[in-house]
């Protein structure tokens, strides 16, 4: 993978601010993310997926691509694919709106095709200024080819996984993309064991402050 995902002045975040602002921010930008032409999946799709979930989420989900599902309603993760996600994520002790969730292509490639480079290099933009305004803390990154664009790699998923990974300012960990434990049901015990270290390091870095949220809603 080409380093042109992410350039140096790209690469720094804003100064911390509140849900409200975060919100507002991630509203713009999805009005001008909608409208984005910039490369030919724009001619093909449906619905631009832009995301959804909490502006201020300590945890960021991100996977490769839109799928049919997605391109018709416009939300990522929906679909039996979805219903899993959404099952890991309640078994690790979130709510499917506490976290944000999207993929590097905001649109979907036609018969769910990996993505190209330059559609990755048309569409980073939107996910980097997603990053920048939500800040989250930790990625859970799902399937191999998301782990792949994001940290310019070709290794294969079984040496991504098992450890966190350090990507700009995030702590990440990847672990299979739910389609593909629809496909492979045996992988199931694998990836919880990947959702258990993330849970593990989340409690480390962000427990105490989730404790506080909790206790003042």
């Amino acid at each position: 993978m080409q380093g042109f995902l992410f350039s140096e002045d790209e690469q720094r975040l804003p100064a911390e601010k509140n849900t409200g602002d975060r919100s507002e921010k991630l509203s713009r930008l999805f009005d001008t993310a909608k409208e984005c032409r910039q490369c030919s999946l724009a001619a093909t799709r449906i619905n631009f997926v832009f995301g959804e979930g909490n502006p201020s989420a300590d945890l960021v989900v991100i996977g490769e691509a839109p799928g049919a599902e997605e391109d018709a309603s416009g939300r990522p993760f929906v679909g039996r694919s979805g219903q899993l996600l959404d099952k890991i994520l309640l078994a690790a002790g979130f709510a499917r709106q506490e976290v944000f969730i999207c993929n590097i292509l905001k649109c979907r490639p036609p018969g769910n095709r990996n993505p190209l480079d330059d559609e990755i290099r048309s569409c980073s933009p939107w996910l980097i200024g997603q990053l920048q305004i939500i800040k989250p803390k930790i990625i859970l990154v799902l399937g191999k080819v998301a782990a792949n664009t994001l940290l310019e790699n070709n290794l294969s998923l079984g040496a991504m996984r098992g450890k966190p990974t350090r990507w700009k300012e995030y702590d990440c960990f990847i672990t299979y993309h739910p389609a593909a434990l629809l496909r492979n049901p045996e992988w199931k015990k694998g990836c919880w064991q990947d959702i258990q270290m993330m849970m593990r390091h989340y409690e480390i870095i962000c427990g105490k402050e989730r404790d506080r949220k909790n206790a003042t809603t």
